[in-house]
């Protein structure tokens, strides 16, 4: 380990037992960030008696797989294991994807886990904000400063690549675990959201990974909307495909939306969708995206912050 990311290490060390006194709750999703940090919570309440909560929200934002896998983390890590219910389409107001999103939706969940904390009597809420997310346009942060949750990663300076060194030397089996983002962040902002597309897109990326793409996204872009004119209501005209930027019609669903799926993958690995290229299309056609693309940039964590109405 270099010198400077050691030194980071001891300074996020030191601050975990600065926290222990007062009770930690980690908003913990299972990925490396929140796993480096449950691992160094536990290690430091080890042998003083202290008990450290991991709390993960069930949620239909994010991939069907995350909350058992964060499940297992959490026994490795040797935390208690909490399983909050949410609804951000509802309880967050996001279903028209507006471009706050991120922080509607992260104030909703940290206010949730604030007040377990607060039932516990943990004075501390720990989440897994890393040094490169500032960044990236990242608007749920500002959720986070205004709830006072505490994101000693970034206050360490440490960065994704130090974070994964990290979990490796301590041995955390989510190292090498691909970052899995909320689902919205494959749909435009405007768009508006609806769990039954969002499972479509989780099932799309799930397909990749099995074929063997490690980094994968499956960004889906409405087309076209078909709507039908009074005239056509009136006496049989065509019906006119009007250009679809925000995605959300006048009657406030995707109804109509023809849908592009835009396939992300990390650069080296591109090559290697031409050989699973027919069975790919076959798959993703069948999920109900009209038309399949390849992003010739590769993968980007955060492409879509770049697409705003």
């Amino acid at each position: 380990m270099e010198k400077e990311l050691a030194e980071k290490y001891e300074k996020l060390q030191k601050k975990m037992e600065g926290y222990l006194p007062a009770g930690i709750v980690v908003a913990f999703s299972g990925g490396v960030d929140s796993a480096l940090l449950l691992k160094l919570a536990c290690s430091t309440a080890a042998g003083k008696g202290k008990k450290v909560y991991a709390v993960t929200m069930q949620t239909k934002l994010h991939p069907a797989g995350d909350l058992e896998s964060a499940g297992r983390c959490a026994a490795e890590a040797g935390a208690v294991h909490k399983v909050l219910q949410i609804d951000e389409l509802i309880e967050s107001g996001i279903e028209d994807n507006p471009l706050n999103r991120c922080y509607l939706c992260k104030r909703e969940i940290f206010r949730k886990i604030k007040k377990f904390a607060g039932e516990l009597g943990a004075g501390c809420v720990l989440e897994g904000t890393n040094a490169d997310d500032l960044h990236q346009y990242r608007p749920g942060i500002r959720a986070l400063r205004e709830l006072q949750i505490i994101s000693p990663l970034c206050e360490c300076g440490l960065t994704k690549a130090e974070i994964r060194e990290l979990a490796g030397y301590l041995g955390i089996s989510a190292a090498n675990r691909p970052s899995s983002p909320c689902l919205a962040t494959r749909l435009p902002y405007g768009t508006r959201i609806s769990y039954e597309l969002l499972e479509r897109i989780d099932e799309g990326e799930r397909y990749l990974r099995d074929l063997g793409f490690y980094n994968v996204r499956l960004r889906v872009h409405g087309l076209t909307s078909v709507v039908n004119t009074e005239a056509e209501a009136e006496g049989g005209a065509a019906a006119e495909n009007i250009p679809c930027s925000a995605q959300v019609l006048e009657n406030g669903t995707n109804e109509g939306t023809e849908w592009l799926a835009r396939i992300e993958v990390d650069r080296e690995d591109l090559p290697k969708l031409l050989d699973v290229r027919k069975e790919l299309i076959e798959k993703i056609k069948k999920l109900g995206f009209n038309r399949v693309t390849v992003d010739l940039e590769g993968f980007r964590s955060g492409s879509m912050d770049r697409v705003k109405p």
